[in-house]
Order: C-alpha cells, then structure tokens, then sequence
C-alpha cells in the first residue's frame, strides 16, 4: 500500500494545469462514450444536522484498450464551520483498487484532487462556452474552491484583466483579493458592495458557497453570460426554467435538491437540462443559440474525474519516489496446496 500524504499530493499538482485540464477532458469524453460507471454519491448525514456531511464517491474509469483502466472511491467531508477554526471545510481521502486483484494498492489524501478536479471541470466548460478572449471574471465565493477555479481559468484565459469578488464576509473577500496577483498580477480586482454587483461585472461568473438553499435569482446579468453553478444550490429554480443548462451528468447533477432538482420538481420533467460537458466535447449535444439568456454549467461531481486524476497523482507519485509504502498493510497470501 502506498500512502501519498497532502503536501506531495499539492506538490504533483502544482503547475501541472494542462495536464489536469486534458485529463478532465478525456474522463468527460469517456463518460459520454459509456466508458465509465459512476454509481450516485452516497450521503452520509447526521440526524439534526442540515450542515455537515460526508459523501461517498466509488467510480470506474475504462482505459484505451482495455489498459490503464482503475477504480476507486473517494470519501470526502463538508463540514463548514471548519473555516471559522482555521481548517479546510472540505476534507477528503481517496484508495485505489488494483484491477488485476481488487486489492487497495494506494491511499491518497485527496483534498487539494478534489478541489483541481472541480476547478479543471469548471474551466474546461468556459473554455467551450465562454467568449475566447475573455477579460474578465466575477467570483461569487471566496474560498479554496473558487480560488482553484481562477487558477484553472487563467491557464485557459490568460488575457483575464478584470476579477470581481463577492463574499458573505468581506474580510475573506479583501484575503482573496490579496491572493489573486499570484494568478493575474496585471489584473484589477474589484470587491463589490453586493451580491447584485459581480453578477453584472462579467461575462463569466464562477459561484462556490457553502450555501443550501437556493437565494440567487441572477437578476442584472449580462445578456448570453455564462455562469459556473460549482455549488449546485445558490440559483433560484425559476431561473434555472429560463436559462440554457448545461451539467456533468443528468441523473446525478437532478438529485438531492440541487437548484435543477427543485427546477424538476416544479415543473414534473428535466427538459430544461440541454446537454452535458461530455456531449459538448464530443460534438454529440449542443447548447441552444439565444443571445439573451445566460448559459449555467451545473457540475454534481463525478467521482470519475476524482479517480483519474488520482491515478494520474499516484503514478507520479511512484515516479518520484514520493509517499510511504507500507509492506505488511494488506493480509499476506494464503498459501495453497498444503
């Protein structure tokens, strides 16, 4: 068993951005071709509690012929009154199982994984569906994963020059503000007054809150903008009828009462959700032409990306020589024939 601990997790991530990003793309693609099993997130709560969480993510990723396939689950924590004590609200660990027996063969601390993988998604969307010279972003939600989300974006647009910050606790939107000249150092960054504000400053609008019930109705957004829904339950229903929609997965972004479950249920049918990022890789889908209404990309998570890109994480891991094998973890083989 190798254990690969968080620091040698970040250290293999950091600046490898366009790696990340195609491998996002490739496990979208082999999604939408039906090479992947993704059965839905299994929710752990606990009774009183509407806040905290733990999710189970177990996925299948099929290789090119037949090789380099894995699988795995992730098991990954929400608790958000972590922020308030100086900790990650999000904590998460990943094995991997070898295909040949079964066997756990690594253990990953996978809190910066999930973190890329959610960003890499997010941005590998607005590379298909925003305007290609992009100059400007507005972040509503100024934690780890939106600050993920803008690194992914500025290796996608590096022309961004405008960056507009939104968040309940303006002291924590002016510490991310402070953070974003290590990503774009010639952009201006901009702390609205209001919520209404950064969701008119920009073409692109990335939001990531800790939110559960849905309070944005996006009124004042630019005409054919579009919006990287990473939190699921921030947009009102009602204008998620009105709005172009776009998801990872249809059964599994519908589910748990998101903002599109409660868009379905108000109006007994999923019609509204045109097409998933996969479909839209693969040329087989398409998002409706209309200039007026905003395009929302509305990424459940697919344990898939989670998998691939920890495998990716632990063969570079081995390469380098990096974590700790630990010999006498698994039951030792049985002999036979006495």
């Amino acid at each position: 068993m190798l254990i690969i601990r968080h620091d040698e997790v970040c250290d293999i991530l950091r600046g490898a951005e366009t790696a990340l990003l195609e491998i996002v793309r490739d496990t979208y693609r082999r999604h939408d071709e039906g090479a992947t099993v993704v059965p839905h997130s299994t929710f752990l709560r606990f009774p009183g509690d509407r806040t905290n969480r733990i999710i189970g993510l177990p996925a299948y990723v099929g290789g090119e012929n037949g090789e380099d396939h894995v699988a795995g689950i992730k098991w990954v924590s929400s608790f958000p009154a972590n922020l308030e004590a100086g900790l990650p609200r999000a904590n998460a660990t990943i094995i991997l199982n070898s295909m040949e027996t079964g066997r756990p063969e690594a253990f990953v601390e996978a809190t910066a994984i999930s973190a890329t993988r959610t960003a890499a998604s997010a941005a590998a969307a607005a590379e298909l569906l925003a305007p290609p010279r992009l100059d400007g972003v507005s972040l509503i939600g100024c934690g780890v994963i939106n600050f993920e989300t803008l690194r992914f974006l500025a290796a996608v647009f590096p022309d961004i020059s405008e960056v507009t910050l939104f968040d309940a606790s303006p002291q924590r939107a002016k510490e991310f503000g402070e953070r974003v000249g290590s990503l774009l150092p010639d952009a201006e960054v901009t702390l609205a007054a209001h919520v209404g504000e950064a969701v008119a400053a920009a073409d692109l609008l990335s939001i990531a809150t800790t939110a559960i019930e849905p309070h944005l109705t996006l009124a004042g957004i630019r005409p054919g903008a579009v919006v990287l829904h990473i939190s699921l339950r921030d947009i009102v229903p009602e204008t998620i009828l009105s709005a172009r929609n776009v998801v990872d997965d249809v059964d599994h972004a519908v589910r748990e009462r998101t903002s599109l479950h409660l868009a379905e249920l108000s109006v007994g049918g999923r019609s509204f959700v045109h097409a998933t990022l996969g479909g839209l890789l693969r040329a087989t889908a398409r998002v409706p032409e209309d200039e007026r209404s905003p395009v929302i990309f509305s990424p459940f998570g697919l344990g898939a990306l989670d998998i691939a890109v920890a495998r990716f994480v632990a063969a570079e891991a081995r390469r380098r020589g990096y974590g700790v094998t630990v010999k006498d973890f698994l039951p030792r083989p049985e002999k036979t024939g006495l």
